[in-house]
């Protein structure tokens, strides 16, 4: 039986309002047990087994009625889970009534009902709103309409297992000219892409999300702009910048407006630093536990020279007094279906101070930002979690409240192995900001076949850390811990002043191996100058959205020897 039918019934069992079932089963067992100590009274025991006849009888139909109830209860989402396996979603139901678009219309709220479509069905999502991972206010931008267009804006919707879901709260459909109008309603917002390089490893198409192949990652401390990792949240969006103005505002009243001229007028400032998204690895927390997000490899990091203006600097110029607010929220051009942009926020702190190295940058590694990275201006945070480099920056906000975005309350946190999304409260956890101590494997690459030379072989690959901590040592082994060899950090900024190390550190190590193998697995760690290390597994470091992905790296290789 297919898993999902077993979990459904476990559900029911567990949610049932009716213990009939337990009770009269009990009784059996007990009426069985005096019907064979009764020995005496034959007729009796001839009596008692109708009776456990009857109450067979009794515990089947309860069993039935259980269910009956639950199905009754919850009979939309059961019954077209029954038949999700063989209808594709949003396709007509003709085993279900039509709802004209005026019907569903009226059911956007809680208290008629929460419907939606897409493509032609008609769904209840009244349950499922508060559950959404996005939040609820995300999900309840389409209620009484088409989920079509923010579907097309959040393309890793397009899942079998989210589509199976879908199509569990199906209760009808509208008919086919009526969705031909929602769908010619909505646009493909990815239409005016950039091109992208083809040795990119596509994570995600809508909206754009790859990595480089991770042996390309080590063959320069610069990684070329062309090679660096896209991780887009919306479609990218076209600034011209002859009409570009970034606004600077304090608790929402606009101070100021500068133009690109006018950001550019301020003292240039280069900085090298990596950027990595959140969720780096994630592919490998993911083999320990199911979890959320795009199933990044190690490559979701970069490391550049960043050009602009220190933010520092900029904010100066508004004259605040620093101690009467707590976060610098930043906003850019890219926007969702419903005008929302993507959004972040940092800690002022961070924001004024000119050892932190914000910058306004309009540069990266000596060229201007292309479109993917953030042209014509994104704000780059050295040593903090890449969501909170806002790209193609609109407005800049001094506040006493962190960024009210789903980016920056919903997402890019971290939970305890423990919570799940039934329990998960994301108001609980503190939005990512410094990113721990992490390193990886580049060359070779798991599964690998390697030539051993002279009884060694070399491997290859990055480390980093958040805060501005230098990585001191990198340790690698392939006999699981009883012998480890320490790496030449080959690549490092040597001009990084202490406390402000923003860069990667490229490594690499000749590894003995046993000369009568053919295989090895090797594990790498680093510790930054702090002395942070790596934790050993990903088991105790597990969280639902697969973040923070820092455990040891190991890969398998074959030797050729």
């Amino acid at each position: 039986m297919n898993l999902s039918y077993w979990k459904m019934f476990h559900r029911m069992r567990q949610r049932s309002q009716v213990p009939l079932l337990q009770v009269v089963v009990k009784n059996y067992i007990n009426g069985r047990r005096q019907c064979f100590t009764d020995k005496k009274n034959e007729s009796f025991k001839t009596k008692q087994d109708s009776v456990l006849l009857y109450a067979t009888y009794v515990a089947t139909a309860a069993s039935i009625l259980g269910i009956s109830y639950y199905t009754f209860r919850y009979k939309k989402s059961v019954y077209a889970l029954s038949k999700t396996q063989d209808v594709e979603c949003g396709k007509l139901r003709e085993d279900m009534r039509t709802y004209t678009l005026e019907e569903v219309g009226k059911h956007d709220n809680k208290e008629n009902r929460i419907w939606v479509t897409f493509g032609q069905g008609v769904y209840d999502i009244t349950e499922f709103v508060d559950k959404h991972p996005g939040g609820p206010s995300k999900i309840l931008m389409a209620a009484g309409g088409a989920i079509d267009p923010f579907w097309s804006i959040f393309a890793n919707h397009n899942t079998p297992e989210i589509q199976s879901l879908l199509e569990s709260m199906r209760i009808g459909n509208i008919s086919e000219e009526d969705a031909k109008s929602n769908k010619n309603d909505s646009h493909d917002a990815y239409v005016n892409e950039p091109s992208r390089h083809k040795a990119l490893i596509i994570n995600n198409q809508k909206p754009f999300c790859a990595e480089p192949p991770s042996p390309l990652l080590v063959e320069s401390f610069h990684t070329p702009n062309a090679l660096f990792y896209v991780r887009n949240h919306l479609p990218v969006p076209e600034v011209d910048l002859k009409d570009y103005t970034l606004e600077l505002t304090i608790e929402g009243e606009t101070k100021e407006t500068i133009n690109f001229d006018e950001l550019k007028r301020y003292k240039k400032h280069t900085i090298t630093a990596a950027v990595m998204c959140g969720g780096n690895r994630r592919s490998e927390m993911a083999k320990v536990k199911k979890l959320r997000g795009l199933s990044w490899d190690v490559g979701a990091v970069g490391n550049a020279t960043w050009t602009g203006a220190r933010l520092c600097d900029v904010l100066k110029d508004l004259g605040i007094n620093e101690d009467m607010f707590s976060h610098v929220q930043f906003e850019g051009h890219d926007l969702d279906p419903s005008g929302t942009p993507y959004g972040a926020s940092i800690p002022i702190s961070k924001a004024m101070d000119p050892r932190g190295d914000v910058i306004l940058a309009y540069e990266m590694n000596g060229q201007p930002l292309s479109r993917d990275h953030g042209f014509p201006v994104r704000v780059i945070v050295p040593g903090v979690v890449g969501a909170r480099n806002v790209k193609w920056l609109n407005k800049i906000t001094i506040s006493k409240q962190e960024s009210p975005s789903q980016w920056q309350q919903g997402d890019y946190k971290g939970f305890s192995p423990s919570i799940n999304w039934d329990n998960v409260d994301f108001s609980k956890s503190p939005a990512i900001q410094e990113m721990p101590v992490i390193s990886a494997i580049c060359s070779p690459q798991d599964s690998d076949a390697v030539e051993v030379k002279n009884g060694k072989v070399e491997v290859k690959g990055y480390a980093w850390s958040g805060g501005g901590h230098r990585i001191i040592r990198v340790d690698v082994t392939n006999d699981k811990g009883e012998t480890w060899h320490t790496a030449d950090l080959s690549g490092q900024d040597l001009k990084a002043k202490e406390g402000r190390y923003w860069s990667w550190t490229l490594w690499s190590v000749d590894l003995p191996v046993d000369e009568n193998s053919e295989e090895t697995e090797i594990w790498a760690k680093a510790v930054d100058s702090a002395y942070n290390v790596q934790p050993e597994s990903f088991r105790n470091i597990y969280n639902i959205r697969g973040l923070l992905c820092n455990a040891y790296h190991r890969i398998k290789i074959r030797l050729k020897q």
